[in-house]
């Protein structure tokens, strides 16, 4: 569980450390910040913590690019406004996120869409983007991302145990050859995510998850787990589609 908080300057909300499990069940995707900048010395700690990561035959071949307030930080957080707020107008409308239960201020969907639109429409002030990148030693695989993302939970998990939050996203495609002219990303180096860093302006807590044991199989393919069941006092076990609609 998360210990005492540590006291801060004055006007300065406490950080929360919290304990490696604690941060795992509790690490939600922040996508509103505080007008505060990311500190150097955390930046550079989460950025270590990131790095620590498994890869395959430890190659290590992520590589990180930080943007936080230099020229070229500022046109390619501009850059990735522009496509945020492309791709999520799209995905507003294709998804229906204003009909049905998005008709309800209070529905789940409908705040999800409230933060959305304030994520997209302030991106540009951003505390920190951050580019996760792959060095390919071979032609492109499905399990690629396997050298890459556990180092972008990482990030997140150390982002969250120093007191910010972040978010994974792939809507940098929609301008990544921009990105790589602006930035000099070569062109057999992948960009495989986009995170963003900062302050949260909400609060991390417990995540909204499917119990355990429907995602959790023993020895077969839907074969239930009598073992697995979600710990007692667990919140929020409802996410996703109704249950009919689920892939089996």
């Amino acid at each position: 569980m998360g210990s005492s908080d540590e006291a801060g300057p004055a006007g300065v909300e406490p950080v929360e450390r919290v304990g490696l499990l604690h941060g795992l069940a509790t690490t939600r995707a922040i996508r509103r910040y505080r007008d505060e900048p990311v500190d150097d010395d955390d930046l550079a700690a989460i950025m270590w913590h990131a790095t620590r990561a498994p890869s395959g035959s430890n190659r290590q071949p992520f590589r990180f690019v930080v943007l936080c307030d230099g020229p070229r930080a500022i046109k390619a957080k501009t850059l990735l406004g522009e496509s945020f707020r492309t791709l999520w107008a799209e995905k507003r409308r294709r998804d229906g996120y204003d009909a049905g239960s998005g008709s309800r201020d209070d529905s789940p969907k409908a705040r999800m869409a409230t933060t959305m639109e304030h994520f997209v429409d302030h991106f540009e002030s951003t505390p920190v983007v951050v580019l996760a990148c792959l060095i390919r030693h071979r032609d492109p695989t499905p399990t690629e991302g396997a050298s890459v993302y556990p180092a972008c939970q990482n990030l997140l998990l150390a982002a969250r145990a120093l007191g910010y939050g972040g978010v994974m996203t792939m809507w940098h495609a929609y301008v990544e050859d921009e990105l790589r002219a602006l930035l000099d990303i070569p062109v057999e180096v992948a960009i495989s995510a986009t995170l963003t860093l900062g302050r949260p302006a909400g609060h991390h807590g417990p995540v909204r998850r499917r119990p355990v044991e429907e995602l959790v199989f023993d020895d077969g393919w839907a074969q239930p787990a009598a073992w697995a069941h979600d710990p007692p006092g667990t919140r929020f076990n409802q996410a996703g589609p109704p249950h009919q609609d689920r892939p089996r």
